[in-house]
């Protein structure tokens, strides 16, 4: 299992009363469903054991209930946090770069579907999280933890005829859009959840999802409530839609249009010319639009065999603030098929703009909720967890070997480098007085840092998963220019184990 390293959240902490009148309208929804499958999972237990699957509970006249359980420990060490730069950038915090913790979830659920009369499915899923972080993280924070409801929806799928299918569903739930640039982590861990490596939740807060399919296109509608933290509630809404393609070969084509319909989450702004304090607008991210398109080729036979390619872009704006922004990638992918462990070695280069400080324009690009791991949107491994996708652009290399089906062995390397100079690379929090006593944000060298990550992954059986890792991330000219001198290399490592029902 990868460690997600997902973007971290700024902001105060309300709760509309929109979404109280949601919550507690569907609270009383959500118990009485509850309580309906508990019923029939104990009567179903009772009434016959299901040796070939202890997770179904029960499977007679269209009616299907089945337990789901995930549970995970992970032990992690760290040295020299953040290339140690709270030292120069704010030396009388106290931060200790050094640091060792575990953290562990719990993930239960039970889920049903109900074959109805005219063909159509009715389904549904309640599900929980309960995590907790033992010792000091790398954000100074631990032992603490929290539980939260995760996935607690209603949902109806089936036939209209002439091709056409739909699936309507209402209620906290999983989404992830394309290939998770933009729509994917609906749920923040760590802080004061726990667990801030394993980043067990992924489901949004409040979820209303439409799909219609016809083929091999589908058309996806949307509204989504994130599941964000408690202390830095953004209080954020998004809509949209989104229209793909999948070839039957194994490619698609698609593309995801997101609206922020309502935010408190600021943006910050470079100062004019790169000299002072980044400007901040609280609730800038309201009326950000975002167009992305997303597509991965075929199989190819011939000369291009074993070769895959991937490309995404994303156009972004807000009149209201006059932001401009955009970001890409692209991937090309080779696999060895004819080679012992058959190696597969992937190329990409993946970009995001940051804030021009010589513009009056806002041009720093909004990743809004993307899937954080090293194996999708990470920028870097340890750099992940410093730099969001914002102001970044990284050129990448993945070789993955498979001695056997059940042994994955992958080097990730990424050479991270800032879009902007003087400019927010993150959010601001680096900003510091420089040698001529100018207050300054963001580098004044592009070359950020060299990501190593070595990681290896066991299936134990069906159910059990083993996953460790090593890496280092070697600090580039423009972080050693904010200390001043050469700054050390950040290193670290995991080792973890996740058990699936």
């Amino acid at each position: 299992m990868n460690i997600d390293c997902g973007k971290r959240h700024f902001g105060p902490r309300r709760t509309s009363g929109r979404n109280r009148h949601l919550i507690n309208t569907w609270s009383q929804a959500y118990k009485a469903f509850a309580g309906a499958l508990v019923v029939a999972s104990a009567g179903a237990v009772a009434a016959e054991a299901q040796d070939s699957d202890p997770m179904l509970f029960y499977d007679q006249n269209g009616l299907t209930v089945r337990g789901h359980l995930q549970f995970g420990l992970n032990a992690v060490a760290e040295r020299n946090l953040f290339w140690d730069l709270a030292a120069t950038t704010a030396p009388g915090s106290g931060f200790d770069p050094d640091t060792n913790w575990l953290e562990g979830y719990i993930k239960p659920g039970v889920s049903f579907e109900y074959q109805l009369d005219t063909g159509a499915v009715f389904y549904g899923k309640l599900s929980a999280v309960s995590s907790y972080t033992w010792g000091t993280d790398a954000f100074d924070t631990g032992d603490t933890g929290a539980t939260t409801l995760e996935e607690a929806y209603l949902a109806i799928r089936g036939d209209l005829g002439t091709g056409l299918s739909y699936d309507l569903s209402l209620g906290p739930r999983e989404l992830t859009l394309g290939t998770g640039m933009l729509i994917a982590n609906g749920a923040t861990s760590g802080f004061e959840r726990g667990a801030l490596k394993f980043g067990p939740r992924k489901a949004w807060e409040m979820a209303v999802i439409g799909r219609l399919s016809f083929g091999n296109v589908t058309g996806t509608a949307f509204y989504l409530d994130p599941n964000e933290l408690p202390s830095t509630d953004g209080n954020n809404e998004l809509a949209g839609f989104d229209l793909r393609f999948d070839d039957p070969a194994g490619g698609f084509l698609g593309a995801t249009f997101v609206n922020v319909l309502n935010s408190d989450s600021p943006y910050p702004q470079a100062a004019p010319g790169g000299v002072g304090a980044p400007s901040v607008t609280p609730g800038a991210r309201e009326d950000t639009k975002t167009l992305g398109l997303y597509a991965k080729t075929s199989p190819f036979s011939g000369a291009l065999e074993n070769w895959t390619f991937t490309g995404d872009f994303a156009y972004q704006w807000n009149d209201r603030i006059d932001l401009e922004a955009w970001a890409g990638r692209v991937t090309a992918g080779y696999t060895f098929a004819s080679l012992p462990w058959s190696p597969n070695l992937t190329l990409g280069y993946q970009t995001f703009s940051g804030d021009d400080p010589d513009t009056a324009k806002l041009e720093r690009f909004d990743p809004l909720y993307y899937q954080g791991s090293p194996s999708a949107w990470a920028t870097g491994s340890k750099s992940a967890s410093t730099f969001i996708n914002s102001n970044v652009n990284a050129l990448t290399l993945a070789l993955r070997v498979q001695p056997t089906r059940q042994d994955t062995w992958t080097l990730r390397y990424a050479h991270i480098r800032a879009n902007e100079l003087n400019s927010p690379v993150q959010f601001g929090q680096a900003t510091r007085v420089d040698v001529n006593g100018n207050v300054v944000s963001g580098v004044t060298d592009a070359h950020l840092a060299d990501d190593l990550f070595f990681e290896y992954s066991r299936i134990i059986n069906r159910n059990t998963f083993l996953t460790a890792g090593v890496s280092v991330s070697f600090p580039g000219a423009g972080l050693d220019n904010v200390v001043g001198g050469s700054a050390d290399p950040w290193t670290g490592g995991f080792v973890n184990v996740v058990v699936n029902f």
